[in-house]
């Protein structure tokens, strides 16, 4: 197939979040594209768009809505014709796509897990009775008191730098931020402790940027299919269809984590209260053309063991 790559004249439009690790991101898309097909830098526009998770930062992530909150914009502006692709985190995005648009490019996969963060360095287990923690989310929350349910959780969202300045000022002792997100952005001057699987699963896609087009632009399709990773896609695929049958968002803590050894594939995966007064686990292996029916399977074993209203929170 003879494909049109873009040119200076006729960019390619990639669309995406104006933060800093959104653009990082990003960046990282243009530059594969730009290796895979020997283009310059413009032959490709970078188009930040404000989604309504970057503008409200005030409540919390379950509060406004869940998931779609950092996605729909672009979704918008993808599906308009005003960008070409969009590179998201696929964390953040919902397990169904609007009409018309496909999700299906993965960037080799970042480290998966979690980095406790604090001033001082302290280990999870340091941490003094009562000590106060920062985060955003639901599913590090319960987690977090499931283990330690001395501990005082408050609402933390904002950059790196926000979310750093706030332990300056003494809002919390301790936070959590992505192991990629730092990564991602060179941040190695960061204190962290890298919070491992049996301490803690991470989100379901964390680690995973992912590139959405439209349907049917086989242009774009041949450009992307170069920039695919399989074995993030043998992951995502078993990870989001855990995360669908559970019909997961924001507003319900779960956790998981597929990985590939060659023609293997290794689950785990997690739900917990919301208050973190339980915690359910599972652990199943496969082969990798069963990853998407591995994560359904687990699923429904989990929710069968947990019963009507596990997820209640109101």
């Amino acid at each position: 197939m003879t494909v049109t790559l873009p040119t200076p004249a006729a960019p390619l439009k990639i669309g995406t979040r104006g933060s800093p690790l959104a653009l990082a991101q990003a960046y990282e898309t243009r530059t594969r594209l730009m290796t895979a097909f020997d283009l310059p830098e413009q032959a490709f526009e970078i188009v930040t768009i404000s989604t309504r998770g970057d503008r409200v930062q005030d409540r919390s992530l379950r509060d406004l809505g869940g998931k779609g909150l950092f996605s729909k914009e672009i979704e918008e502006f993808l599906l308009t014709g005003e960008i070409d692709i969009a590179v998201h985190s696929t964390k953040d995005m919902s397990v169904v796509q609007p009409e018309g648009l496909i999700l299906d490019t993965y960037l080799p996969r970042e480290n998966p897990f979690d980095a406790f963060i604090t001033l001082d360095g302290k280990a999870l287990a340091d941490l003094p009775q009562g000590a106060v923690v920062g985060s955003s989310s639901l599913r590090r929350k319960a987690q977090l008191l499931n283990k330690r349910p001395d501990l005082t959780v408050v609402e933390f969202r904002g950059s790196v730098q926000t979310r750093l300045q706030k332990l300056e000022e003494g809002v919390a002792e301790a936070t959590f931020l992505a192991m990629a997100g730092l990564n991602r952005l060179g941040y190695d001057h960061v204190p962290r402790r890298a919070v491992t699987a049996d301490e803690m699963l991470p989100a379901v896609a964390q680690g995973a940027i992912s590139i959405e087009r439209r349907e049917g632009d086989a242009d774009v399709a041949e450009m992307l299919a170069a920039l695919h990773d399989e074995t993030t896609g043998q992951a995502m695929a078993c990870e989001r269809a855990f995360l669908a049958k559970l019909d997961g968002s924001c507003q319900t803590p779960i956790a998981g984590l597929a990985e590939v050894d060659g023609g293997t594939i290794r689950l785990r995966g997690e739900i917990l209260r919301t208050d973190g007064s339980e915690s359910l686990t599972d652990d199943m292996t496969g082969a990798v053309e069963d990853a998407a029916a591995m994560g359904v399977e687990m699923a429904t074993k989990l929710l069968k063991r947990a019963g009507t209203g596990f997820f209640d929170w109101k």
